[in-house]
């Protein structure tokens, strides 16, 4: 199930976490069951995280038309 769990779109896994922490919100989840639900929310977490950090160095270039690649700063501090 692991390798299911690596290919699902950023989306999915946010969907996911959300329809877990609806369900724990509610309170009506047997303690054992609830335990597998935060460990499942953990995990989804981690997924989201790992692919917002992808996309961030991603987003860190920017291919330019004459193919030159330039650094960004996406932290907004101006750096003078």
């Amino acid at each position: 199930m692991a390798n299911k769990e690596e290919t699902i779109s950023f989306e999915e896994a946010m969907e996911q976490l959300e329809e877990v922490v609806d369900k724990l919100e509610q309170g009506d989840v047997p303690l054992e069951q609830a335990i597998e639900m935060f460990q499942q929310g953990m995990d989804l977490s981690k997924q989201c995280h790992v692919k917002l950090e992808h996309i961030e160095k991603q987003m860190d270039q920017i291919l330019h038309e004459d193919g030159e690649i330039e650094e960004l700063d996406l932290s907004g501090e101006d750096q003078e």
